[in-house]
């Protein structure tokens, strides 16, 4: 990246140049096996090589160049899309200089212009995606991609950008990684790092061990029988096929020698000798272990429990299987969970009923307290949902074999068709017991700030761990966040590199129900105020959780960036108490005038 100052600004997407070099298939020259479960038999197979990436440079008639602005147009500290003509861009001035990179956050398309700039880098409004101004790579996550850089020159007091319509196209940029230097001369009973578990913690572990360099054996496994998907669509968008949500392709996990297998389940792990017995009686030698096993939903204990037609939503087969037999049928979700929420909206249109049974008096109060629980459940009211709060399933009727009745313990029976169940989860550790690895009382994976277990060489991340919070004092907690699973798989696997690197993330999360989403971020357990402004009735307010006068945790509804913003304040250390400044002053001047600066400690 260069800038020439006081001219005008061009961008350019720049790809150094020891990674232009890299060949595109693997040190062995050939694509590397992927191990796949196929009716109870391990079996290796070759896809054909396809790069994820080429150079956008090859081809001179793939660049454009465009003069966009003037250099006063602009102020330190603003972002504006700019528009190439075939594609568009992200121009952001920071410290007297501009930078360019995609102006659309990979994850899930939002539009970073109206995110937070703060300090080198720009958190998505929607998710909390954090990118590096300067090369566009990720910082914080959901998501796995960077962003496009582009080459920014002044000329005439003119800002120019340069960049390849490719990149401009795509918005996306999967960072270069190594290659295993010697597959083809491994032994399949042994690897240097196994992963258990391929969800997000899983795989950003072996693509960040990929991006540092390690080009030795990895393998990861997983129960599923498909690659590493997307999984809070299962309960956001459950009609998705299996192919829609996928993280990686094929290809991928190939080009960067990415082992998988699949339908494999790990019944123990003998941290002495670093093998990992399988289910079926498979044994894996390991260096390095990482334990991502998430967690198992908890199914229901009541009489008729084994009929059919109840689901936990586990898997895209089960989410697919719901919808089919939930369209126009009446439809029982029990517990008042985000999947039973999330179920319980999306079937809503779809199905002839819908009706949720909830321990609580409101939904949510736990999480974002009795106010915004009550404002939920009025939406969901609004769009047919019947709930039946504090009580729970006493037995589930069938006739012919399948779920026919839900009788609640208050004495209410309700007709069923189908019936999923979402009242909680316990982590997937029962394996672990005789293992020696360090499990708390709850079934938790106990780690350090480097996601590290108790025993050398064997790390733990995503569901099934507690871990130290910077953001509250170093208290261990468990976050079962999509966000929190990415990190942790980044900062295992930079630890497994011996880097050093301590986790200080700020919990991120989302939940979207009938079109609107309910953003957060911070950890809120044990609030004991919550001081909410805006219209809760209308669906648009801001809810800040405090705890002994100090703000730790905020959600917003149609209040976009300012999770994101408070996020940003949170990540740098700062305390937000109420006593500071009024919150409900400040909140009336940031949206009417659309200055967080107080946020920020820029402002007066």
């Amino acid at each position: 990246f260069w800038v020439i100052p006081a001219v005008e600004v061009k961008i350019e997407v720049v790809i150094p140049e020891k990674e232009r070099s890299k060949e595109e298939i693997s040190p062995n020259g050939k694509a590397s096996p992927l191990i796949y479960k196929v009716n109870g038999t391990a079996r290796h197979y070759h896809l054909e090589e396809h790069p994820i990436a080429s150079n956008p440079y090859h081809n001179p008639k793939d660049v454009v160049e465009a003069s966009v602005c003037h250099v006063k147009d602009l102020e330190n500290g603003q972002m504006r899309e700019v528009d190439l003509g075939c594609g568009k861009a992200l121009l952001i001035k920071e410290s007297g200089e501009f930078h360019a990179v995609g102006h659309k956050c990979p994850h899930y398309g939002a539009p970073l212009v109206k995110g937070v700039l703060s300090k080198g880098r720009v958190r998505c409004p929607w998710h909390g995606a954090c990118f590096n101004i300067g090369t566009g790579d990720i910082e914080d996550f959901p998501g796995l991609d960077s962003l496009p850089r582009f080459q920014v020159k002044i000329e005439k007091e003119k800002v120019y950008i340069r960049a390849s319509k490719q990149a401009l196209q795509t918005q996306r940029r999967t960072k270069m990684m190594a290659k295993c230097i010697s597959l083809s001369n491994y032994n399949l009973t042994s690897t240097n790092v196994l992963i258990i578990g391929a969800g997000a913690a899983g795989l950003v572990c072996a693509e960040t061990l990929r991006q540092e360099g390690f080009s030795d054996r990895i393998v990861m496994c997983t129960m599923d029988r498909h690659l590493p998907y997307d999984r809070p669509k299962l309960s956001k968008s459950m009609d998705s096929h299996p192919e829609q949500i996928t993280l990686r392709p094929k290809e991928f996990f190939c080009t960067y020698d990415i082992e998988v297998l699949t339908e494999m389940q790990v019944a123990a792990v003998d941290v002495k000798s670093k093998i990992a017995v399988f289910k079926d009686g498979f044994k894996m030698e390991y260096n390095k272990l990482l334990i991502a096993t998430g967690n198992t939903p908890k199914t229901l204990s009541c009489k008729g429990k084994e009929v059919e037609n109840v689901f936990n939503v586990r898997t895209p087969e089960d989410a697919s299987r719901v919808v089919k037999l939930a369209t126009s049928k009446n439809v029982v979700i029990v517990g008042a969970s985000f999947l039973g929420m999330e179920v319980a909206a999306y079937l809503a249109e779809r199905a002839h009923s819908v009706s949720l049974v909830e321990l609580e008096h409101v939904p949510f109060k736990k999480f974002f307290g009795e106010r915004v629980g009550r404002a939920v459940m009025k939406m969901f009211e609004n769009n047919r949902v019947k709930f039946y709060m504090q009580t729970e399933v006493s037995e589930l009727r069938e006739q012919e074999g399948k779920l026919k009745e839900v009788v609640l313990k208050s004495g209410k029976v309700l007709r069923a068709d189908v019936c999923v169940v979402g009242v909680g989860a316990v982590p997937a550790t029962g394996f672990l017991k005789q293992s020696g690895i360090n499990i708390d009382s709850k079934g938790f994976i106990v780690v350090n700030k480097m996601m590290q277990t108790n025993i050398p060489g064997v790390f733990a991340a995503g569901d099934a761990v507690t871990f130290p919070l910077a953001l509250r004092n170093n208290k261990k907690v468990n976050v079962p966040h999509w966000q929190m699973a990415h990190m942790h798989g980044r900062i295992a696997a930079l630890n497994m590199l011996a880097h050093g690197t301590e986790i200080s993330t700020v919990p991120y999360l989302w939940t979207a129900m009938f079109g609107k989403s309910i953003r957060y971020a911070g950890h809120g357990e044990g609030f004991d105020d919550v001081v909410i402004q805006g219209d809760l009735d209308e669906l648009k307010f801001v809810a800040f959780y405090t705890k002994s006068d100090e703000v730790v945790a905020v959600a917003s509804m149609n209040y976009d960036p300012i999770v994101s913003k408070v996020a940003e304040v949170l990540a740098a250390g700062r305390t937000i108490r109420k006593r500071d400044k009024p919150l409900t002053a400040l909140w009336f001047f940031s949206f009417r005038t659309g200055d967080m600066s107080w946020l920020t400690g820029k402002g007066s």
